[in-house]
C-alpha cells in the first residue's frame, strides 16, 4: 500500500467512525430508556434531568471497528496488547455506567490495562529527554509509564463534568499528537486519531446540541479516551527522541514537555483538584465541584461557552509547546506547568472577586435598611 493510499484512509476512517457512532446512539438511547439506565442528578452533578450515560459504548464500537479495519496490524506491533487493554478499560467503564463500581476496582482495572500495554507490550518511556540529566532503568521506566497512563486516564474521567468538554479536549489533543506523526511520515497514529475524532464529533452532536436525544459519555467513554491518549502520549515521547529518529523531517528536543502542553487541560485540572482535596484532608478521589469548569459555570458561562474557552486555551498551549519544542526539556516543562497553574486559578480569582462584590452590595443594602 503506497503513501497516497494510506493518506486516503485517514479521512475515510473518520467518516466511517462518525457514521457508526451517529447511527448507533439512537439505538443505545432506546435501550437506555427501556432499561432505565440514566444518570440521576445529584449534589455533585450540574445537569437537572435524567440523562443516559452510555455514549461511551457508541464511541467504543465506532473506534474499535474502524481502527481494526484500517490500521496496518504488522506495522504497529503493540496492537495485540492494545486491544485486550482497551477491552479491560471498556469493561470497568460499562460496569460503572450501568451499575456502580468501587473506586478501588476501577483503579485496579486501569493498572492492569496499563501493565498489559506497558509491561507486556513494552510501550514505555525510556528517555526523559535530558530532564535534570536523569537516566532511567527498565523498572523505573515501567513504573513511570504506568503512573502516567493511570494519571491521564483519571484526568479525562475528571474533566468529563459538563457537556462537550471531554469530547472537545479529546479532539484537540488527539489531532495535536496526530499532526506530528503525520508530518514525520508515520500514518498509524493519524489513522487511529481520525477513527477517534470521527466518533467524538458524532457523540458531541448528541451531547451538546441535541435536546431530545441527549446522552453522556459516561465512564466508558472518558476512561477509553484517557487510555488511548495516554498510549499516544507515551508513543509520542518515544517518537520524538532525536537520537532514535534522525530521519524525521522535523525534530524536537523536548517531546514530553510538548506532550504536557497538549494534555494541559486534564493534567492541570487533576493536579489542582487532587492538591485541594489532600490539603483539606480528603481522599484525592472524593468527588466535588472544585474543577475549573465548575468555577466557570459559577461565573455564569454556559456549558458550551466553558468548553469552547477551555478548548481555545488548550489550542494556545499546543501552539506554544510546538513553537518552543527545542527550548529544552526542563525549561519548557516549567514554563508550561507554571503557566497552566496560573491560568487554572484565574476563574477562582474572578469568582472570589464576584462573591466579594456581592457581599459588599448585601452589606450596603442591610445598612440602608437599618437606617
Amino acid at each position: 500500500m503506497n503513501d497516497y493510499t494510506i493518506r486516503l484512509l485517514i479521512p475515510f476512517a473518520a467518516i466511517i467512525s462518525f457514521f457508526m457512532v451517529f447511527f448507533s446512539i439512537p439505538t443505545i438511547l432506546r435501550v437506555a430508556h427501556q432499561k432505565n439506565l440514566f444518570d440521576v442528578p445529584g449534589k455533585r452533578t450540574v445537569h437537572k434531568g435524567r440523562i443516559p450515560t452510555l455514549g461511551g459504548l457508541a464511541i467504543f464500537i465506532g473506534f474499535l471497528f474502524t481502527y481494526s479495519l484500517f490500521v496496518d496490524w504488522f506495522e504497529f506491533t503493540k496492537i495485540p496488547f492494545l486491544i485486550p487493554a482497551i477491552l479491560i478499560i471498556f469493561g470497568i467503564g460499562i460496569k460503572d455506567d450501568i451499575l456502580v463500581t468501587a473506586p478501588i476496582v476501577k483503579l485496579l482495572g486501569q493498572i492492569i490495562a496499563a501493565f498489559i500495554i506497558v509491561g507486556m507490550g513494552d510501550l514505555r518511556i525510556t528517555d526523559l529527554h535530558g530532564f535534570f540529566g536523569i537516566n532511567i532503568n527498565y523498572l523505573a521506566s515501567v513504573v513511570i509509564s504506568m503512573f502516567i497512563m493511570v494519571f491521564i486516564i483519571n484526568g479525562f474521567n475528571l474533566i468529563d463534568g459538563i457537556d462537550g468538554l471531554a469530547a472537545i479536549t479529546g479532539i484537540i489533543t488527539i489531532i495535536s499528537f496526530g499532526i506530528w506523526f503525520y508530518i514525520n511520515g508515520n500514518y498509524h497514529i493519524p489513522i487511529m486519531s481520525s477513527a477517534l475524532v470521527g466518533g467524538l464529533i458524532a457523540f458531541a452532536y448528541y451531547n451538546v446540541f441535541s435536546r431530545h436525544q441527549k446522552i453522556f459519555m459516561g465512564d466508558t467513554g472518558s476512561l477509553l479516551l484517557g487510555f488511548l491518549l495516554s498510549v499516544v502520549a507515551i508513543h509520542f515521547s518515544e517518537f520524538t527522541i532525536p537520537s532514535k529518529h534522525p530521519e524525521h523531517a522535523y525534530i524536537m528536543n523536548s517531546g514530553p514537555a510538548v506532550a504536557l502542553a497538549i494534555l494541559i487541560v486534564p493534567v492541570i485540572d487533576t493536579t489542582r483538584v487532587f492538591f485541594l482535596r489532600i490539603s483539606q484532608g480528603k481522599s484525592p478521589f472524593t468527588a466535588d465541584k472544585n474543577h475549573i469548569h465548575h468555577r466557570m459555570l459559577a461565573l455564569g458561562f454556559t456549558h458550551l461557552q466553558t468548553s469552547l474557552i477551555i478548548g481555545a486555551i488548550n489550542i494556545a498551549f499546543v501552539i506554544l509547546g510546538y513553537s518552543l519544542r527545542n527550548l529544552g526539556m526542563l525549561k519548557l516543562t516549567l514554563l508550561i506547568f507554571i503557566l497552566g497553574i496560573i491560568i487554572a486559578y484565574i476563574p477562582s480569582l474572578f469568582l472570589y472577586w464576584k462573591r466579594k462584590d456581592a457581599m459588599k452590595r448585601l452589606n450596603s443594602i442591610n445598612k440602608y435598611k437599618d437606617q
